[in-house]
Order: structure tokens, then sequence, then C-alpha cells
């Protein structure tokens, strides 16, 4: 408007045509609403420097904008200002489109102009430097350059299944000795009695299967799904002859009670004696505790109570280094899983009431535990190889590796996204 005389509706126009909104979550508590007040408090003085009345202001902001108890929603704002929208994976696209429904009260829901690019991790980031240097044995050097081309993963499968499982068990081993000197000194911090401090310098087994979970404490995320029968869950952590364990580890926000008490009941549980050194809680969690988990755990957990995980990435981290998923069919994964590349919880169902829905969640988990995963990756041939485990593996490193790259991302990003706005074409991106 400054800058080229332009007016109010046609800097608008303007703007909107070159401007790409990713909306991140489905959570109704994800999207910021501010009363009137505080947006005159804040926005006034750019409003009137610009020629614009309160009420038109707080219309951008309003799904209806002649409803005057409705309060100002900055993701309505960005969706109104914006020729290009997209979610973070296919079904939060879906979720979406019915969120928003209202704010295109004319147009049939599939219709509506709000795609989906999923998301994708930095693999450099996160990849284990051994891993690094079986894919350049057997991809060549310059495999990173070519990461996001699904034909380059091919190979995978010609690897020698030895050599894939020593190092994942030279990573696991890695992790649990991570696992064991964290524990100790959190322990020791703590104050705690000297038996405990020595239970947990030999926390956790090297034959054992090893789970983590790892991601903030939010209470959808449900991180105490797995423990909902502790009898049962026990008699698992502790068979003598396929046992399971546990790493935990995550933050919950400041001002979320019950988040902080998930977080609080798992840490007591790691006290308990039927699970002291095989539940392990890793406190103060960052990049270094992320990196060590996502490369050496056998399997990856995750139990979001579907549809509210937008994308998630967690999982994906673990993907090129190795780990299988274990998750409910919800973000990435509901267009990830092909029956042989991981395990599912469930069949995509959902449910009016949350405890129903979870209880159905639960049982699901623990049928797929019992009778998929514990089997499989015990299942072994004469010289201690699980060949089956190993299979699905490979198949996740070659179906999933590519697709759930930053390089993929970005390529979406740039082909879909930025060259049309930057040229000003019309967006597509409802259909994606």
């Amino acid at each position: 408007m400054v800058g080229e005389g332009l007016a109010l509706e046609e800097a608008m126009r303007r703007v909107a045509g070159q401007t790409v909104f990713t909306t991140h979550t489905p959570v109704p508590a994800g999207h910021d609403r501010f009363s009137a007040h505080l947006i005159e408090e804040h926005l006034g003085p750019l409003r009137d420097e610009m020629g614009m009345g309160h009420d038109y202001l707080m219309g951008l902001g309003r799904v209806d904008r002649y409803n005057p108890s409705e309060e100002f929603c900055m993701t309505v704002l960005a969706l109104k200002l914006s020729r290009r929208a997209n979610a973070v994976s296919s079904l939060h696209g879906q979720v979406s489109r019915g969120m928003w429904v209202g704010l295109w009260p004319n147009r049939p829901e599939e219709e509506l102009p709000i795609g989906h690019i999923t998301n994708g991790v930095h693999v450099p980031t996160w990849l284990a430097p051994q891993m690094v240097q079986v894919y350049d044995r057997h991809l060549g050097p310059d495999w990173p350059s070519h990461a996001g081309e699904s034909k380059l993963w091919d190979k995978i499968d010609e690897m020698d299944d030895r050599e894939l499982w020593e190092t994942h068990q030279t990573l696991k081993a890695r992790l649990l000795d991570f696992v064991r000197r964290q524990s100790v000194r959190q322990a020791e911090r703590r104050g705690e009695p000297k038996e405990v401090v020595a239970q947990l310098r030999r926390a956790m087994s090297f034959d054992a299967l090893t789970i983590g979970f790892a991601r903030r404490f939010a209470t959808y995320k449900r991180a105490g799904l797995v423990f909902e029968d502790i009898d049962r869950i026990a008699a698992l952590v502790n068979d003598s002859q396929m046992p399971i364990q546990f790493v935990f580890a995550g933050k919950a926000h400041p001002q979320d009670g019950p988040g902080k008490r998930v977080l609080q009941r798992i840490a007591q549980l790691t006290r308990d004696p039927r699970f002291i050194g095989k539940v392990v809680f890793i406190e103060d969690y960052d990049f270094n505790v992320g990196r060590h988990l996502v490369q050496g755990v056998d399997v990856w957990l995750n139990n979001p109570r579907r549809p509210l995980e937008a994308s998630g990435t967690s999982g994906q981290k673990v993907v090129l280094n190795g780990g299988l998923n274990l998750s409910v069919l919800d973000g990435w994964w509901a267009e990830a899983y092909d029956g042989s590349n991981g395990f599912a919880i469930g069949v995509g169902e959902t449910h009016t009431s949350i405890d129903i829905h979870d209880a159905r969640d639960y049982a699901a988990l623990d049928s797929v535990l019992r009778d998929e995963v514990i089997p499989l990756y015990y299942q072994r041939d004469r010289d201690g190889v699980p060949r089956a485990w190993i299979k699905r593996m490979k198949r996740a490193i070659r179906t999933l590796g590519w697709r759930f790259s930053a390089d993929r991302m970005v390529m979406d990003y740039v082909l879909n996204c930025y060259i049309p706005a930057a040229g000003g074409t019309s967006s597509d991106m409802g259909r994606k």
C-alpha cells in the first residue's frame, strides 16, 4: 500500500496470491483466538494506518465475519489471506477441510482449497554415522543427493541381513549404555538409595525387545496407554523367554496439568519393583536424548488419539536408522503403513466416546504386541538372526525413507506452492 500506492482491497488480493499457509494441528487449542479488546490494543495503530475499520479487521479473523461474539482466530486470518493452504498429512488434510468448512459455506467439503504436503525429517540430523557408512557402501557415497528418489532404495534388498542387524545392534548397545548412565546420574542427583542406583547401573537388557516413546506429553498422545492394564504389561516385561522393555522421554507444557500427571505416573512406574530397570524415563528431553532413542530402539511406539496427530515426525526419524514403527493409523503413518513395513495399532477407527476409543486402542495395542511384534522379534534362525524382522526393517527403509524426508517435502512445497505462488497462478492444492 505504501510502496506501490495500492488500495487496501487490491493489496490484500496481491498478498493472498503470493502467500502459502500451512496449518499444523487438528487440536482446537492449537488455533489461537483473541478478544476484540486484545486485537484492538495490539493492532489498532496498524489498522488505522491501513485505513481499515475495527469491524472489518475483526471480520478477517472470524469464520462468520458478522458475528460480534466470535473471537479473532489467527488460522482464519491466514486462510482468508492466502490462496494456497495445506495440511501436513493426507488425513490431516481431510480433518482440516472438515474443521474449516464454514469458511466456504457454498462449496462441498471435499473441494475446499486446503490440500496437504506430508511432513518429512532432515535425515542428516537424525541418521546415525554407522548407518551413513552402511548406505555409503550399498547406495554409493553420493546417495544423500538422491535420497528423495525411490529407485535408489531398491538396493536395500540386496544388503546382507547380518550387516544391517549388526549395525542396528551396535546402535542399540550405544542407546542402552546412554540410558544406564543417564538413569544413574538422575538417581544420584535425587539422592536415591544405593541399591536403586546399583539396579540402574544394570538397567535394560541388550537381548530384550526395546520400545521407545519420546515426545510432548500432551494427553491426546496417550503416553500411558500401554500401562492401562498394569498386570498384563508387567507379564510381558518380565516374560522369561520373550521380555520387552521401554524407554520414555519427553516434557509436558508447564500449563498442561493433565499432561504433567501422565508424565508423573510413568516416572513413578519406573520405581515399581516389577518395572525398575525395565521401564526407564530419561529426564531433560533434548536433541541428544532424541538422537540416542531414534537411532537405537527396536520399535518406536506412537499411540495418539486419532485423528488428533496432524503428522508426527518422531517415527520418521527411526526409519533410516533401522527401527520399526508401532503406531495408530494417524498422521503420516495412516498413509505410510502398507502391512509389512512396520506395525499398526487398530484399523483406523474412532469413537465419539473417549473412554470407548481409548479402550479399543488399548486392546488393539495389547493384541499387536502379543500376536505380532514380540513373536516376530524373537523368531530367530539357527544363527540367532531374526530374518523376518530384518525383512520388515528393509521394507521400512525402502518404502518410507525417501517419502518422509525433508528433501521430498521441500520439493513438494517448491513445485506445488512456491513456484505457482511466485508466478501468480491459481492453486490446485485442495485437490492434492
